[in-house]
């Protein structure tokens, strides 16, 4: 099989390389997927450049968490019935040496889920850590009617889906953007309202649009950078998940500000 991988971290156009490997067999409780899409994360590029906690695990390392393809082989304790399965994937590569950037890919079976007929692949290899990531942040402040949710990065992988799921479950939601275009992305997802970061003040923003009162809750794709406009602009009470700090991974807060 075709496969994109690489041996040392650095940039990918020095380090990775396309090349023929061999088919991965499934052993047991796996499925070898024949992938369509592979999608790649933050998370793959930074561990690929060697800037995660820990070091690469693998001589050689095939990159990407998440996929979609079709099951063409199972292994000891899977239903044969699988086999022709759609199927989208995630954590393909967590502390596995192969991901889904080749033409094939064995895990374990639950780490395939049945994908839709309504979805394509494309969609499907967004299911993994985007969607899962934004379920958990949206699903943890518990939103519904007359609940008020903040989104920041309304337009971004994981910030159009926690709109969509912000809003599917009834809540009034508040996204940051910055520019036009990706209003226009906010508001298609369900944004009930969208605030340029770059030219309103998001937190009086919040807090004239909900009468002082603020968020309920807030779903931060930088906590780093945005936690002072959080204190200011969280409700009493309110709730808040934060799922990176690219811009300032290490700071101070202010425990008073909240």
């Amino acid at each position: 099989m075709r496969a994109a991988y690489y041996e040392q971290s650095g940039p990918a156009g020095e380090v990775l390389w396309v090349g023929d490997m061999q088919r991965p067999e499934p052993g047991e409780g796996e499925v070898c997927v024949r992938l369509h899409v592979s999608g790649v994360n933050p998370s793959d590029v930074k561990k690929r450049m060697g800037r995660m906690p820990a070091p690469a695990e693998y001589a050689r390392i095939v990159p990407h968490s998440d996929g979609a393809g079709v099951i063409e082989a199972v292994g000891d304790g899977v239903p044969e019935r699988r086999i022709g399965e759609r199927v989208w994937l995630w954590n393909a590569q967590w502390h596995r040496p192969f991901g889904t950037a080749a033409e094939y890919c064995a895990l374990p079976s639950e780490q395939a889920v049945a994908l839709p007929e309504r979805l394509g692949f494309a969609e499907g290899a967004c299911l993994g850590i985007p969607a899962q990531t934004a379920w958990t942040t949206v699903m943890e402040g518990a939103p519904g009617p007359g609940k008020v949710v903040l989104v920041h990065g309304g337009a971004g992988a994981v910030g159009e889906m926690a709109v969509a799921i912000a809003a599917d479950a009834g809540a009034r939601v508040v996204a940051t953007i910055s520019s036009d275009a990706k209003a226009a992305i906010a508001k298609a997802a369900g944004a009930n309202m969208v605030v340029d970061r770059y030219r309103e003040d998001v937190a009086e923003a919040v807090m004239e649009a909900t009468g002082g009162a603020g968020a309920d809750h807030i779903v931060d794709v930088d906590f780093g950078a945005n936690w002072q406009v959080n204190a200011a602009a969280i409700a009493v009470n309110g709730s808040m998940a934060a799922y990176s700090a690219p811009s300032a991974p290490v700071f101070e807060v202010d425990y008073y500000a909240f």
